[in-house]
C-alpha cells in the first residue's frame, strides 16, 4: 500500500551531490533551496524521500524504488554538462556535475516509465527539456534583459529577478497555481541559463515577457516544470506552499499520470 492511500505521498528528491563547502557560494546557495523544498513538501503533507545514487546504480532497483513512491521532484542546482544535449562547454558553466546529472537522469526516465507525476523546478526544467531531447542556452547573459542581472550567489532579496510569467490557460502550470483558465503571476528567478530548442513531446505553457520558456509540459503524462524558484523564502509563506500543495495533491490523487518511457 502506497503512503497516499493514508494521506501522505511519498516524494521523491534526489540529492544535490556537491559540497557547500566549495568558494562558489551559487553552490551553497543552490543547497538552501534544496532544503527548502523538502521542508515545503513536508509542510504540504508529503513525506520526503531522498534519492541517492546508491539507489540508482541499477535499473532494476531504481524501479523497485518507484513502486515505493508516489511522485518526484526535481530541484534546482548547478549547470548541466551540454555534452548531453550535443554542445561544447562555454565558459559561463558553473557546477557541472555528471554524476549528478546522471543520478536526476536516471530518477526521472524512471519516474516516468513508472508513470508516477515528476516536477522539475529550475535545474529540473532545464533537465527535463534536455531529456526530452531539447537543448539549452549556456549563458543568457547576452540574450536576456529581464534575467542579465541575476546573481544567484548573492545572499539577500537582491539575488532574484522578480518578472512576470504568463501562464496558459489549461495547463499543469495553472493548475498548480490554482489559476486553471490561466493568469499572468510574478515570480522569482535566479538562473543563468534557459531552454533553447525545446523537446520533441513537451510543449511551453508559460513564458516571460523577454520570451524565456518559464514552463513545459508533457500533455500525455503528468510531467510539468517551472524555471522560477517558488520555494524561495523572500515570498510569503502561503505563496510558497501553492504549488507545492497543489504538486502534493496530484501525487495523492494521480489520475492524469501514464506509464511510458522517453528515449
Amino acid at each position: 500500500m502506497k503512503s497516499s492511500e493514508v494521506g501522505r505521498p511519498r516524494i521523491g528528491v534526489p540529492i544535490r551531490l556537491s559540497s557547500s563547502d566549495t568558494p562558489d557560494a551559487r553552490v551553497g546557495a543552490a543547497n538552501q533551496l534544496f532544503t527548502f523544498i523538502v521542508e515545503l513538501l513536508r509542510e504540504a503533507g508529503a513525506q520526503p524521500v531522498l534519492l541517492t545514487p546508491v539507489s540508482a546504480d541499477s535499473a532494476g532497483r531504481l524501479a523497485a524504488e518507484m513502486q515505493r513512491l508516489d511522485g518526484v521532484l526535481l530541484p534546482g542546482g548547478g549547470d548541466i554538462d551540454p555534452r548531453l544535449y550535443g554542445q561544447d562547454p562555454e565558459d559561463a558553466l558553473y557546477d557541472v556535475n555528471q554524476e549528478q546529472d546522471h543520478l536526476d537522469i536516471d530518477v526521472a526516465r524512471a519516474t516516468i516509465d513508472a508513470g508516477l507525476p515528476l516536477l522539475g523546478i529550475c535545474r529540473g526544467h532545464q533537465l527535463l527539456n534536455v531529456l526530452y531531447g531539447g537543448t539549452l542556452t549556456q549563458d543568457m547573459a547576452v540574450t536576456s534583459v529581464t534575467h542579465s542581472s541575476l546573481d544567484p550567489g548573492n545572499p539577500g532579496a537582491s539575488e532574484w529577478a522578480w518578472h512576470d510569467v504568463r501562464l496558459s490557460p489549461g495547463s499543469k502550470a495553472a493548475a498548480l497555481h490554482g489559476s486553471p483558465e490561466g493568469s499572468t503571476i510574478k515570480v522569482a528567478s535566479g538562473h543563468h541559463q534557459a531552454v533553447a530548442r525545446v523537446g520533441e513531446g513537451l510543449v511551453v505553457t508559460a513564458i516571460a515577457d523577454d520570451g524565456t520558456v518559464e514552463a513545459l509540459e508533457d500533455p500525455s503524462r503528468w510531467v510539468a516544470s517551472v524555471q522560477w524558484h517558488p520555494e524561495v523564502s523572500q515570498l510569503a509563506d502561503s505563496d510558497r506552499l501553492v504549488l507545492f500543495s497543489s504538486f502534493v495533491q496530484v501525487c495523492r490523487h494521480p489520475t492524469q499520470a501514464r506509464p511510458g518511457g522517453v528515449q
